[in-house]
């Protein structure tokens, strides 16, 4: 017999979309109970008495998570389980006679959990709900897993100022030393305030080296759960802890023979910074419940907004583990110390976004050039990158003002080439000063320095002639 019933939403608990459950039990006014309670938490539900049943309502209803009695009319839940297992249906087993055999046999079978009659439906509940806080976690991190394997995008470092012409110059070498040689590369660990690019730089460096069409694999180690961080980095095997139902390699496997880059690494906990550190001077990884070690191929990068050396000192970052990530250092400049580079990224987001979305060609007005410069980006390039695409999906005029970009305040700054000179400059003022700065940066090319101020070479040849400039 296949009943439906429908569901209704509980007020005191919000949820994204319904989760379908399938209830197969054979004892009818218990099912109610439980059906009529789950309801109320918000999800949908469906009964079935006995096996047939329940083959027949998992091609319909295709449940997200399964309540599998085990003694039914027409025989063993455990007959069905492993049919749930395969189709990745999460399952939870409840028998009235506490069979430990049959329990044990369930989750070895692969189901999630398991509890004995009478069931308490509150606990029942809680076990639903923390299944489907995990569920949704793993799906999340199985996502990053897919997106970060794939060989590496094309990236592009921007910018001509001395300090990314040392990054570039750096990058270069370690690229070299990876075409010299077999040899396990180097770790890199890249520092520098939030925002200023690590990811960009470590994306580029594998770019550079001569695996750049293996994995690049990208783990913030700020964002794993605390409750999974170890099973992704490490992999497990089936049966390692409650829910692993398969085995999977973790994020370090994954990398092969690649490039595993990790990011915030001055947040990973400390009881998993010595297994870190076995990894890297052994170049061997063992999943949890696994007796078998494997190599580790790829080279290692790791970031940081952190001062690692005083972390070591206070006694929350291991000194040993620093020490082995600081073979190669390098040090990514904040956006106020790139000079020129200020222009040449806001005009780079600025035509991005205006070719991501097919909008029109704009250009910054002259208090907006001002403003760029004058400001100094505490969240650095991330933080311009997110300010410049606001301006230019949000601004309907073919030119971006100062408003249009939102900055906040920072008061009547001169704009001068020259930092000894403190006068107040008037508007005219300023508007010459950036004109004549950009000419000597492009050697009195206007075209080029047109491109550095995001304007066409017309209007520059225009704001020149209005202020008697001449090449």
């Amino acid at each position: 017999m296949l009943s439906q019933i429908s569901s209704s939403t509980d007020k005191s608990i919000l949820l994204p979309f319904k989760k379908k459950i399938l209830l197969v039990e054979d004892e009818v006014l218990f099912a109610r109970a439980v059906v009529k309670r789950l309801q109320k938490a918000g999800f949908e539900c469906e009964h079935a008495e006995s096996l047939h049943d329940a083959r027949l309502l998992v091609k319909q209803f295709e449940p997200d998570i399964v309540l599998l009695d085990m003694r039914l009319p027409d025989g063993n839940g455990l007959d069905l389980l492993s049919d749930f297992v395969a189709k990745n249906i999460n399952t939870i087993v409840m028998t009235a006679f506490g069979d430990v055999t049959d329990a044990v046999n369930a989750i070895k079978l692969g189901a999630i959990d398991y509890l004995k009659k009478p069931i308490d439906l509150e606990e029942l509940l809680l076990i639903i709900q923390k299944n489907e806080k995990t569920t949704d976690l793993q799906t999340s991190l199985d996502y990053s897993r897919q997106r970060d394997t794939i060989a590496n995008e094309s990236v592009q470092l921007i910018g001509e100022s001395a300090a990314m012409q040392s990054v570039r110059q750096q990058i270069t070498r370690i690229a070299q030393l990876s075409s010299l040689s077999d040899a396990v590369q180097p770790t890199v660990l890249i520092t520098g305030e939030t925002g200023t690019g690590k990811d960009v730089v470590a994306r580029y460096l594998h770019a550079s080296c001569v695996n750049h069409d293996k994995p690049f694999v990208h783990v913030d180690c700020a964002s794993l759960p605390a409750e999974l961080i170890e099973s992704e980095l490490f992999g497990n095997e089936k049966g390692a802890f409650t829910n692993a139902v398969t085995s999977r390699p973790g994020l370090i496997e994954s990398a092969e023979d690649g490039t595993l880059f990790l990011d915030e690494i001055g947040e990973l906990p400390l009881g998993l910074q010595a297994k870190l550190l076995n990894v890297l001077e052994r170049r061997m990884v063992r999943r949890l419940g696994s007796n078998k070690e494997r190599p580790v191929h790829a080279r290692i990068i790791a970031a940081t907004n952190r001062d690692l050396y005083q972390m070591s000192n206070e006694g929350r970052f291991r000194s040993d583990l620093y020490y082995r990530l600081n073979v190669i250092t390098m040090q990514m400049p904040p956006l106020r110390d790139r000079g020129q580079d200020v222009m040449l990224l806001a005009n780079y987001f600025r035509q991005m976004t205006e070719k991501r979305y097919a909008l029109p060609y704009h250009e910054f007005s002259s208090t907006a050039l001002i403003a760029i410069q004058q400001y100094r980006w505490p969240g650095n390039v991330r933080e311009m990158r997110h300010q410049i695409s606001r301006a230019v999906l949000m601004c309907t005029q073919p030119v971006i003002s100062e408003h249009d970009l939102g900055l906040p305040q920072i008061g009547h700054q001169s704009v001068s080439p020259s930092a000894s000179n403190e006068a107040q400059l008037t508007l005219d003022d300023a508007e010459k000063a950036m004109l004549l700065n950009a000419l000597e940066q492009a050697r009195n090319n206007v075209s080029k320095a047109a491109r550095i101020l995001g304007i066409t070479r017309m209007t520059m040849r225009y704001r020149m002639d209005k202020h008697g400039i001449s090449v």
